[in-house]
């Protein structure tokens, strides 16, 4: 938005307007815009949030150190979407189509754990949604990105071929081009990309809400995670870099370093009060949208590969609950953790909660980096 007014409208009577042309200095100021907004409007979302009676519920079977944090406020996503899609809309190009692609992945994402975290906490339920509504509604988000991403295709504005992390000349395509030659069933050869699509979206949203158990945790993996997109989405949209990286270059997911950047501005801020002892827990609403955009921006700029890399923290939770209910379903309820996800397992060996968050965000950075360094290693 205020690109199209300061720059396509106002800069040719105004032209120091045009450094609102160059996308670093609109990412900068996306990401201080998401910061300022998290912190301002945090203290009031708190309030209203305990005005609501909105607090969060913690199990008698988690860790008993635990149990003090309920009542805490929930639901605080929605001051991380706040913070984020603001931002993107008032400073990216409106006109980009992988801009709303996102925005709407994160909303239709976020909407999904609102209507979780309703249910769980204003209809005083232990459960919310049932675990196969939730994959359903999933699925069906995930569906609406994949389809879009197909119709941008055939615009040739958007490839589904996929970069493999050492490879530089393998790009496999999750379409099946022998069917685009049979009549009435050309559109099937989209199907490997959709469904493909709906898996990483999955698997992205729920590894992020499995992460979010300690305070300040998902969050700040997040910040890291949102870091190494936004070099990802920079780097994959710049003719200069995509060329010397060998990159599929798209110019136009250059626009998603807004989008990232205000993630990063968003998620410093929520930290904030998310930090321990949290003031305010981000919710299903919270991780589900974070695990959606994610996701998406990763799908986007055809790193998806990555995905175990830019969020290894995520996908070591996940990862850990798979194997342990594996483990108890297979070997007569034979447990490989003390508890599940992975932090817990920590928790359990005596870890302070503070220790455990620490070392879990250096090794996520240690994942992001070795990511970033992929690009060269090809």
């Amino acid at each position: 938005m205020l690109y199209w007014l300061l720059y396509e409208k106002l800069f040719p009577f105004f032209h120091p307007f045009r450094i609102f042309r160059y996308l670093t200095f609109r990412t900068a100021f996306a990401s201080g815009t998401a910061l300022l907004i998290a912190l301002f409007i945090g203290p009031w979302v708190i309030q209203k949030l305990r005005e609501f009676q909105i607090g969060q519920y913690v199990r008698d079977d988690g860790p008993q150190s635990h149990l003090k944090k309920s009542g805490t406020p929930t639901m605080g996503g929605v001051l991380i979407a706040i913070a984020i899609l603001l931002p993107t809309v008032l400073w990216s190009v409106p006109s980009n189509p992988f801009v709303w692609i996102t925005v709407f992945s994160t909303l239709a994402f976020g909407a999904i754990g609102f209507a979780d975290d309703y249910i769980k906490v204003v209809k005083r339920r232990s459960l919310g949604l049932t675990a196969r509504a939730k994959l359903f509604y999933q699925g069906l988000a995930g569906a609406a990105v994949a389809i879009a991403l197909v119709v941008l295709d055939q615009f040739k504005w958007f490839s589904t071929q996929m970069s493999v992390p050492f490879i530089k000349s393998w790009r496999p395509d999750w379409q099946w081009h022998w069917l685009g030659s049979i009549p009435h069933l050309g559109f099937l050869m989209f199907l490997p990309f959709v469904l493909w699509v709906i898996v990483v979206l999955i698997g992205s949203t729920n590894a992020v809400n499995l992460t979010d158990g300690l305070d300040g945790l998902a969050i700040g993996c997040t910040i890291i995670a949102a870091g190494a997109l936004t070099v990802l989405t920079y780097v994959s949209g710049h003719v200069v870099f995509a060329d010397y990286l060998e990159l599929q270059r798209m110019p136009l997911v250059s626009e998603l370093t807004v989008f990232c950047g205000s993630m990063v501005g968003a998620s410093i801020g929520f930290l904030w009060y998310n930090a321990h002892p949290a003031e305010i827990f981000m919710g299903d609403v919270g991780s589900l949208a974070l695990g959606g955009a994610i996701g998406t921006v990763a799908i986007i700029i055809r790193q998806e590969l990555l995905l175990p890399f830019i969020g290894g923290v995520f996908v070591l939770e996940a990862l850990s609950v798979i194997l342990q209910v594996g483990s108890y379903k297979l070997r007569n309820g034979k447990r490989i953790f003390k508890m599940a996800p992975l932090h817990h397992h920590f928790e359990q060996l005596g870890w302070q909660e503070s220790k455990v968050i620490a070392r879990f965000w250096i090794t996520a950075l240690v994942f992001a980096l070795f990511a970033l360094t992929t690009l060269k290693l090809r």
